[in-house]
């Protein structure tokens, strides 16, 4: 797929981006560019690789998954500028 400027500044809207006429032919090359790299990755033969996070072989850490209420309610309802029987009081916004 080959870029020009009327791509170019096809996408740029897309993106509300503001790109510049004079720039728009210098930026469809360097799109053309990067497009060639991803042809040439596509030619290359992956059969067998498995899909990989990481360079180096890592296993995550994992937490048993158990449900709480987290323990300090009375921490994070201390920040509010107002609570009520230990939850957020909040003015009321339909009548």
């Amino acid at each position: 797929m080959a870029v020009d400027k009327s791509t170019v500044a096809h996408i740029a809207k897309l993106a509300r981006i503001r790109v510049p006429e004079a720039r728009r032919e210098a930026l469809a090359g360097e799109l053309n560019s990067i497009l060639g790299w991803v042809e040439q990755l596509g030619e290359l033969d992956t059969k067998g690789i498995a899909p990989m996070t990481s360079v180096v072989e890592v296993r995550l850490a994992k937490r048993a998954d158990a449900v709480s209420d987290g323990g300090c309610r009375d921490k994070v309802v201390a920040n509010a500028p107002e609570s009520e029987h230990g939850f957020f009081a909040v003015p009321k916004v339909i009548e």
